[in-house]
């Protein structure tokens, strides 16, 4: 996800087939949801390179033009890396612009088999996670577009991926959740490192799961260099995940490149809300 990313190759063999885990046509309303903040927005799974394109130009924008992050990529304002290929890629488009606004990518057990890890793996050691892996989905890139982030486009995709996960069988959610290291209106990593160990430290004391699920991060923020007293809110994407059931694995991960302190996060449909389980999947 947030490595430095490699020359990315035609969408070919190595690649699932878009759209092949996902029944219906392209442009439905994969998540089913009948919110009317959501009425103009058509939620789908990306099929062709077109799509995917969308997702990276989007990606680039949020990342690189928002948060900083330093991408070297083999194509202009694009954000691409070597998991792109192996990834089902989730998007929002406004009906009314055709502008895709929203985006997550998705990485399957089988895929992950295929490419050799997820994501994940590069930041974070998750051998304690090894008995989750094959009903485990990695979540990551998720963007979006700042004109639409009152929360509907992020609830259409989170209803989509608890629908995708429902009908695939599989239980489990991970990813690295990032704060950005200008979060809390500060910048470099003396100022925004003690906003994200700030974060740490609330979330630790609550959120923390048992620990047979700790990770360890590969580059650790190096959090003894910050008190970690300020008061500050988590960015609202994490506070979404928490809201649905989220656990934190462990300490964050300090990913320079991307410019942010990377928590790694893990979600079990076992956990979701009663609420979010009717509103997601209708049980």
């Amino acid at each position: 996800m947030k490595e430095n990313p490699t020359p990315n190759s035609p969408l070919g063999p190595l690649s699932l087939p878009r759209g092949s885990l996902h029944p219906g046509t392209p442009g439905t309303h994969g998540s089913g949801l009948a919110d009317p903040a959501t009425a103009r927005m058509e939620v789908f799974w990306a099929r062709h390179e077109d799509d995917v394109r969308a997702a990276q130009r989007l990606r680039y924008a949020v990342f690189a033009g928002e948060m900083g992050a330093r991408l070297k990529t083999p194509l202009a304002g694009h954000d691409i890396d070597l998991f792109d290929d192996f990834c089902e890629h989730l998007l929002v488009r406004d009906v009314a612009s055709r502008e895709v606004v929203g985006t997550y990518r998705v990485l399957t057990p089988a895929q992950a088999r295929r490419i050799g890890s997820t994501y994940s793996d590069t930041e974070f050691d998750l051998t304690r996670l090894r008995q989750l892996r094959d009903r485990m989905v990695e979540t990551g890139r998720a963007c979006v577009h700042p004109r639409h982030r009152q929360g509907g486009v992020i609830l259409a995709l989170w209803g989509a991926l608890a629908a995708f996960m429902q009908r695939n069988q599989l239980d489990t959610m991970v990813g690295c959740a990032s704060i950005p290291l200008h979060h809390g209106n500060t910048s470099g990593i003396e100022g925004a490192g003690q906003a994200a160990a700030s974060i740490w430290y609330q979330l630790r004391d609550k959120y923390l799961a048992p620990i047979e699920f700790h990770v360890r991060p590969r580059l650790p923020l190096p959090l003894d260099r910050f008190d970690g007293q300020l008061n500050v809110a988590p960015p609202a994407l994490i506070r979404g995940y928490l809201r649905l059931g989220a656990e934190v694995l462990g300490p964050p991960a300090w990913d320079p490149e991307f410019n942010s302190a990377d928590l790694p996060m893990m979600l079990r449909i076992s956990a979701l809300p009663a609420r979010y389980r009717k509103h997601f999947l209708g049980v």
